[in-house]
């Protein structure tokens, strides 16, 4: 799945140009990491990227390797239950029943024969009938994943889950990684089309109704010119997450906890993660940072030697782009999508 807004990492990415098509915590982008590490199991042939028409472009120029045919173009934004439902059912028609892997274009994982070997491990369950998800162990007590609670935690084996929780507060946060069996909800599925389909019908009819007057379309169809086609009957899937929609109800869910290096990089706070640190705490990518009584602050550029210098500055997420700068106090980078929403308005950006 590689859609987006763009949003969590403005000014360096746009509607066009989002997460998932930067360079990050490396020289490639992250879809290109993606791919790449998805190749150790699958080929090219067996390797389908959802987006939209707008960041097509960019993921055909990452991903040259891809067939036109692979690339599934979604008319609109529909949550992710619709976009498993419609690219599961686009896949199936190049193979009867297949077995299929939800992955995020934008997640880094560190550990990937143990991440490969983990799928390995879930296809074999999938295959006996059930929705698997990976869960990642928690290293801390994390306010921004959601959990799943599991009767127990058994690294890189099939364990029973009891619930999804939403994102927790901290303190909450905290009484689950000290309970030793919760993971972070790391949104890595991998089920028999068949299943999907039957657990949507249960407990989301109206996608199933959506897919059944879409299937003759998607049948004949692809690309720029099935979106089109699509784009009134897609409209009418109900707008819900997979999680909402299925994980929480479903009793055939089971879990793979693994320990990886699992990072989904949700937005600049992520970066202290990925980085060797300088002797202030300070990130710093592409850019000539020089400072004076300036500490944990994340410093980026997408230009080629940028100068940016700090007197006294602390916390702060300072960034050189071409789209713009963006200086922003750490603590309040969730609104960088309001600031975007003022932008618009104003016609400053599109």
């Amino acid at each position: 799945m590689a859609g987006g807004s763009g949003e969590r990492f403005w000014p360096l990415s746009t509607k066009e140009n989002p997460k998932q098509l930067l360079s990050l915590a490396s020289n490639k982008s992250m879809i290109r990491e993606t791919v790449e590490r998805i190749l150790n199991l699958v080929d090219y042939d067996d390797i389908y990227i959802a987006t939209n028409a707008i960041q097509a472009v960019g993921i055909k120029k990452q991903i040259p390797e891809l067939r036109e045919e692979n690339i599934i173009i979604e008319p609109a934004f529909r949550d992710t239950a619709a976009a498993i439902a419609y690219g599961s059912t686009y896949i199936s028609k190049y193979e009867n029943n297949p077995t299929i892997t939800v992955l995020a274009a934008d997640h880094l994982i560190e550990d990937v024969d143990g991440f490969i070997e983990s799928l390995k491990l879930a296809k074999e369950e999938a295959e006996r009938g059930s929705i698997v998800t990976l869960g990642v162990k928690p290293t801390k007590p994390e306010t921004g994943y959601g959990y799943i609670q599991l009767n127990t935690l058994s690294i890189n084996q099939i364990c029973s889950t009891k619930r999804f929780m939403e994102k927790p507060n901290y303190e909450t946060a905290l009484d689950y990684l000290n309970d030793g069996n919760y993971v972070w909800n790391s949104g890595m599925f991998i089920f028999k089309y068949d299943t999907i389909m039957n657990e949507l019908e249960k407990y989301v009819p109206n996608h199933v109704q959506t897919i059944q007057k879409l299937q003759p379309i998607i049948k004949n169809h692809t690309g720029i010119e099935l979106s089109k086609k699509v784009k009134d009957l897609f409209n009418t899937f109900k707008r819900i997450s997979i999680d909402y929609a299925v994980m929480e109800k479903s009793q055939i869910i089971k879990c793979i906890p693994v320990d990886i290096g699992w990072n989904d990089v949700g937005g600049f706070n992520s970066l202290p993660d990925l980085f060797q640190l300088d002797q202030e705490s300070n990130v710093v990518k592409n850019a000539n940072y020089f400072f004076l009584d300036s500490n944990n602050n994340i410093v980026i550029s997408d230009k080629e030697e940028s100068l940016i210098t700090t007197i006294g500055v602390t916390n702060m997420v300072i960034v050189d782009s071409h789209n713009g700068i963006l200086i922003c106090d750490r603590s309040e980078t969730e609104k960088i999508k309001l600031l975007l929403t003022k932008l618009s308005k104003l016609e400053i950006i599109e």
